[in-house]
């Protein structure tokens, strides 16, 4: 995460700073302190934005280098007018994130190092100007930890602070909502961090140890070492392991905001820190692409770092199953039959479908030991997702239409877009097999589909979603929030889900 972003609140600009910003909505109209900044320039308005083609739509802007009577260097004008077939309406939090990426990357092209932004007409509030914060912080994140050196032999220039103080009407009110928002924008920065560490430094170990640093915040944490999910009969997540010299581990979060007697929401992640495939190994054009093969439980434990950092109101389990997919003599075979937590006999007939074996065992153990109210996973599961959704959205299987729904609202609030897909008694009968209960593929027809059929079998009729995250998870095109190969998708969704349905 760069740490190179100072983002502080004031009421009005007073001393000189290197940018200031404002906005003007529709019909190219500034409101607020924005219009008595304009007014002392003693330029005209109309014959600017008219020779500037600046119609106060979103993505616009026109600059002016030192105008007369402001206490800066430049003035930046920014639309703030979305288009009306475009989800992040004006009104929208979605739409004030994505202005809040787009305008740090305009400040980054222009090499700002201050900039002080008005925000003080009525009509943006303190939550509005908490999303367009995220926006900026989100957008200004970058993973270049382990670059030392440029092509042409010499170091890289290290990056320049840029400090943006945000001029607003209500500071108190203000920095309360930014507290808020940040501890999710802290989240979705520490998955995004798991994801795109390479998996020599990245292992089920050291993932686990991420999962125990959240002690700090106030999470109980426990880890299962390999020894004791033997003993609980975990064959299913422990037969992927087997080929790897780092051994399974599961992690267990809690953390306990609710009434001792309420019963917890529980979020479950495919955690395989790398996934060759096993001896079904994988093609190896992007290969390297499998150390975020690990995004779920990545999305789990930054949403568990959030709800810490917020004082979250509620009882919530966090469990990830952390293993290591690789091909040696140990390592488990197309034909084997082993069996789960569950007591379910699972035939093995492609190794590469590992992470359905992964979920298995911390699923039926969450609902088994937990006994939660709602279940949710989260893994980059099928390739085939991809083919159905493209990157845009991600996968939704439930068992509970009412969760469905909350997901999908949930979804479209925070920006990160889910979509429901089918599970019924045809596509479950693509898993039976011959020789065991079932089997851990049902083939290449609905592929996503009868993964999550798969997952089902484990989840004991509790209230349960699955989320396939494959397409959205890492690798997505960037957007105005993001730039990062890794996006951290999930924890935005899933705080989101909390805030608004299960929060007392």
């Amino acid at each position: 995460m760069s740490p190179h972003l100072d983002i502080k609140t004031s009421k009005l600009p007073t001393k000189k700073t290197g940018i200031i910003v404002v906005y003007a909505g529709q019909g190219d109209i500034l409101h607020g302190h924005a219009a008595d900044l304009w007014k002392k320039t003693g330029l005209d308005w109309k014959k600017i934005t008219a020779s500037a083609g600046f119609e106060g739509k979103q993505k616009q802007m026109f600059s002016l280098v030192a105008p007369p009577n402001l206490p800066c260097d430049r003035l930046l004008v920014l639309g703030i007018e979305a288009p009306a077939d475009d989800h992040a309406k004006p009104a929208s939090l979605v739409g004030w994130a994505a202005r809040g990426g787009a305008l740090l990357s305009a400040l980054e092209s222009l090499r700002c190092e201050k900039a002080a932004i008005i925000l003080d007409d009525q009509e943006t509030g303190p939550e509005k100007i908490a999303e367009f914060a995220a926006g900026l912080r989100l957008r200004r994140y970058s993973f270049d930890k382990y670059k030392t050196a440029r092509k042409n032999g010499k170091k890289p220039k290290p990056e320049k602070k840029l400090t943006i103080t945000l001029h607003v009407a209500d500071k108190p009110a203000t920095d309360k909502a930014l507290a808020e928002r940040m501890a999710r924008v802290e989240g979705t920065l520490l998955a995004r961090d798991l994801v795109n560490e390479p998996p020599n430094v990245l292992g089920p170990r050291e993932f686990a140890d991420v999962a125990v640093s959240l002690k700090e915040h106030g999470v109980e944490v426990e880890i299962l070492n390999a020894r004791q999910m033997e003993k609980l009969g975990m064959g299913s997540l422990l037969c992927v392991a087997q080929g790897s010299e780092k051994p399974a581990l599961m992690a267990i979060m809690q953390w306990k905001g609710g009434k001792k007697t309420q019963k917890p929401v529980a979020f479950v992640g495919k955690g395989v820190c790398f996934d060759t495939g096993g001896i079904s190994i994988k093609p190896s054009n992007s290969m390297e692409e499998m150390k975020g093969d690990m995004g779920g439980a990545a999305a789990v434990v930054g949403l568990m770092k959030s709800l810490a950092l917020r004082k979250c109101p509620r009882n919530v389990v966090g469990v990830i199953g952390l293993v290591e997919n690789m091909p040696d003599g140990k390592a488990t075979r197309p034909g084997d039959i082993v069996t789960a937590m569950s007591g379910t006999t699972i035939e093995i007939i492609n190794t590469d479908a590992e992470g359905r074996l992964v979920l298995a065992d911390a699923l039926w153990y969450t609902q088994d030991r937990f006994k939660p109210e709602i279940m949710i996973n989260l893994a980059t599961l099928t390739g085939a997702i991809l083919i159905a959704l493209g990157r845009d959205y991600a996968g939704l299987f439930s068992n509970n239409d009412e969760l469905a729904t909350k997901l999908y609202e949930a979804g479209i609030a925070s920006g990160e877009k889910v979509w429901r897909l089918p599970l019924g008694p045809a596509y479950d009968k693509l898993i039976e097999s011959r020789f065991a209960d079932i089997k851990n593929t049902g083939g290449r027809l609905a592929g996503s589909i009868t993964a999550a059929q798969f997952l089902e079998r484990f989840v004991n009729n509790v209230p349960w979603a699955h989320l396939d995250i494959a397409a959205t998870g890492f690798g997505a095109p960037g957007s105005d929030i993001s730039k990062s190969w890794a996006s951290g998708f999930g924890v935005a969704l899933l705080d989101q889900l909390l805030r608004d349905n299960y929060e007392t």
